[in-house]
């Protein structure tokens, strides 16, 4: 029978030969951390390769995501669809195996790693939504949800400062079913970290309140074994602090940068598989090694294990297993849609002014109670964001079964996190804090639109007229960044009926994030027939329109709607032909068809776009022969209302710019 240092071996060749092969990657972090791969990947995962969307598996995130060939090689082992060729195709164009791991590339890939922090702050959604997914849905005899979140994480990942938001909060809620192993090899890409990595992290996680094993031997397998048993006795989430040595193996190269982002060279592999007892040709796995790291018939078994469990539980809890189900597929309640239809529907008839974060909240108390995965929050913004609906408690470290988070000032391990519990799946998960914070969380935005996630972003105070608080916190570029992000949708309502349908988009938005753009200030409400309530669900329409053919067209979004329409009615009283068009959100207007855009925006039609952000979206409907009227520069503190002023934005510039047009 072939020994554990021979299983870990065989993902060290893999490493070294697809790195080679592809004259590109990361050999080292793979070697260093075989160990305790073959430890955690044959003694305790709990997976079924046949299976890999099984609700109740266990969540394995390689956050180090540059050592991506040590998540590759463990699922080809261990039977799930990665063939072999894959491996050889590694860094290759078009392969799946990229460099490194991407979500719904490859099964077995529980979420896109690589900038480093985030797989861990991922890992923390996953443990989150267990727990509350464990308590909201187990009966006695009926642990339908009990699974664990093991990480792989390195000292990049312990120097980004997402960490610190992610570990902290994880020690609060104490999510004792989190495990992560750090690869404590004291290299990175400029060499020894000791020149700047000088944290006494087991301290620094004992201070957040986590249960923490020092000085793990990375490379002898009882210690792991061992460490990992403690961490399975303990309620706290766990940091098992492995020491490892860099490419081990390799005689030249271990323990140095040379091991960390280059293939180790033809020279050094030959003799890494002398000094490993290697003999075998490159991606050659003897079958006996194969056999051992076969995970499918203990995996198969074990899901068929829950299968009866879940069959029982059905019987004994059918309006439970029901909900799960439903849940779990991501599928929205019926009779949801229809009454966010009729919400938008009575506050057009009502027309009441109020700001679009207020009339956010008015929606999620409509979401909410038909709702229940919907899982909200904000970062400590919670009065000023309008995140917390009617009915909705406090996840506590003690009261799980919640559905309101209180992040505190963490945007980026909010968003992270967020990105986590969608990946986990079960829940619906949105956060929520002031647009221009949005820069603190971007790269979490960015991963949540390049793996398709539905994690709904809740921005306010979303431009100059948020006034007094001054440029630091009056956004400007942000919503062009906004909505330059492949697969985000952007959404800016200008008033409470815009916003019940920017809800409904974005909670129908299975497979992708959607971003709400949201007021501090009251928006008027603007009259509409029940046909042009319609139409918000392409995301532009024309709003006000004029007595025959237009000869400009306003295009606005927002608290801007509000005062195109007001100069469009001035400039039709004095007999110009305007026309104004909303478009809360241009992602979903520009996929609608040609003849619909046209129709909306005649061509050969001057068109001027008032948006009081960065004018760089914008000039694909403005044209050549039209004007945006918007922000180039940083904002000034005043009232809200004089800075807008001063900037341009009112309805006598609007008109005088669209006289200019005509």
């Amino acid at each position: 029978m072939p020994t554990r240092r021979e299983r870990a071996n065989a993902i060290r060749a893999l490493a070294m030969d697809a790195v080679q092969r592809a004259k590109s990657g990361h050999p080292g972090a793979p070697m260093g951390m075989a160990d305790i791969a073959e430890v955690l990947w044959r003694d305790h995962m709990r997976h079924d390769p046949a299976a890999p969307d099984w609700a109740d598996r266990d969540r394995f995130v390689l956050s180090n995501g540059h050592g991506s060939m040590l998540l590759y090689a463990l699922l080809h082992l261990t039977g799930y669809d990665v063939p072999l060729q894959a491996l050889k195709d590694f860094r290759q164009l078009h392969a799946r195996t990229a460099g490194h791991p991407e979500y719904g590339e490859l099964p077995g890939i529980e979420t896109t790693t690589g900038p480093l922090g985030q797989g861990f702050t991922n890992a923390v959604g996953m443990a989150l939504a267990e727990k509350i997914l464990a308590a909201r849905f187990n009966r006695d005899g009926f642990d339908v949800v009990d699974h664990r979140t093991w990480v792989f994480l390195g000292d990049g990942c312990l120097m980004e400062g997402i960490s610190h938001e992610a570990a902290s909060f994880a020690g609060t809620h104490r999510l004792g079913k989190l495990i992560c192993f750090y690869d404590d090899n004291g290299i990175s890409i400029d060499g020894k970290v000791a020149g700047w990595f000088t944290d006494d992290t087991p301290k620094r996680f004992e201070a957040y309140g986590w249960h923490v094993v020092p000085d793990v031997d990375g490379h002898d397998a009882d210690a792991i074994a061992a460490a990992v048993h403690q961490a399975l006795a303990d309620g706290r989430p766990s940091l098992l602090c492995c020491k490892t040595e860099i490419g081990f193996g390799a005689p030249n190269k271990a323990g140095t940068a040379g091991a960390h982002g280059a293939p180790l060279g033809d020279e050094e592999i030959a003799l890494a598989r002398k000094q490993l007892g290697w003999p075998h040709a490159p991606f050659d796995i003897p079958d006996a090694i194969r056999a051992e790291w076969d995970a499918r018939r203990q995996g198969g078994q074990r899901r068929a294990e829950w299968l009866g469990l879940f069959d029982g539980y059905r019987q004994a809890h059918p309006d439970l297993a029901a909900a799960f189900e439903r849940a779990q597929a991501g599928d929205l309640p019926a009779e949801l849609d229809a009454a966010l239809l009729e919400f938008a529907r009575s506050s057009q008839r009502d027309r009441v002014a109020i700001a679009s974060r207020q009339a956010s909240k008015a929606a999620l108390d409509i979401i909410g109670p038909k709702l229940p995965e919907l899982l909200g929050g904000s970062a400590d913004l919670t009065g000023s964001n309008g995140t917390l609906w009617k009915g909705a408690t406090m996840v506590t470290p003690d009261t799980p079964d919640a559905h309101y988070i209180y992040w505190g000032v963490r945007e980026f391990g909010m968003t992270a996190a967020c990105n986590g519990i969608a990946l986990h799946g079960g829940l619906i998960p949105f956060g929520g804090t002031f647009l221009t914070f949005q820069d603190y969380a971007r790269n979490a935005v960015r991963l949540a639109a390049l793996m398709g996630v539905r994690n709904i972003l809740v921005y306010t105070h979303d431009s100059l007229a948020l006034g007094e608080d001054g440029p630091t916190h009056q956004p400007v570029e942000h919503l062009a960044v906004l909505r330059m992000t492949p697969g985000l949708h952007t959404w800016r309502p200008c008033d409470q009926v815009e916003t019940a349908f920017a809800w409904r988009a974005a909670l129908a938005r299975r497979r992708a994030p959607t971003a709400l753009i949201l007021s501090r200030q009251k928006l008027a409400c603007p009259e509409r027939t029940d046909a042009q309530v319609e139409l918000i669900a392409r995301g532009g329409y024309v709003l006000l329109d004029a007595v025959g053919p237009p000869a400009c067209v306003i295009v606005a979004t927002g608290s801007e709607v509000e005062i195109a329409v007001a100069a469009a009615k001035a400039m039709n009283q004095d007999g110009s032909a305007v026309r104004v068009v909303s478009i809360p959100c241009l992602e979903m207007f520009l996929q609608q068809d040609a003849a619909y855009r046209e129709q909306v925006l005649p061509p050969n039609v001057p068109r001027l776009v008032v948006e009081a952000a960065h004018p760089a979206p914008w000039w694909r409907i403005a044209g050549d022969r039209g004007r945006v009227l918007g922000v180039d520069r940083f904002g000034l503190s005043g009232p809200g209302d004089e800075v807008m002023a001063e900037y341009g934005f009112t309805a006598e510039n609007v008109a005088e710019v669209a006289r200019e047009l005509i």
